[in-house]
C-alpha cells in the first residue's frame, strides 16, 4: 500500500471534523469517527515533524550549526 500524502491525510481529517460537527452520528459511531480522527491527526503530526527535521538538515551550515527560525503559517 502506498503511503498517502499530507494533503490526503488532511482531507480525511477535515471529513472527520465535518461528520462530528454534523451531529447526526450515534454515540458509538461518533467515538469510532473520533478515534479515526485522532489516528489521522497523529499521522499528520508525524509527517510535519519529519518535514521539520528534513528542513533543519538542509539549513545546516558548513560548521554543522543549525539555523532555525519561527515558521509562520498563513491562513
Amino acid at each position: 500500500m502506498e503511503k498517502r500524502t499530507f494533503e490526503q491525510a488532511m482531507e480525511e481529517l477535515e471529513g472527520v471534523v465535518r461528520k462530528l460537527e454534523g451531529g447526526q452520528l450515534a454515540l458509538d459511531d461518533s467515538l469510532a469517527v473520533f478515534e479515526q480522527g485522532v489516528k489521522v491527526a497523529r499521522e499528520c503530526e508525524g509527517m510535519l515533524s519529519e518535514a521539520k527535521g528534513r528542513i533543519e538538515q538542509l539549513i545546516k551550515d558548513a560548521q554543522g550549526n543549525t539555523a532555525t527560525a519561527p515558521f509562520e503559517v498563513k491562513a
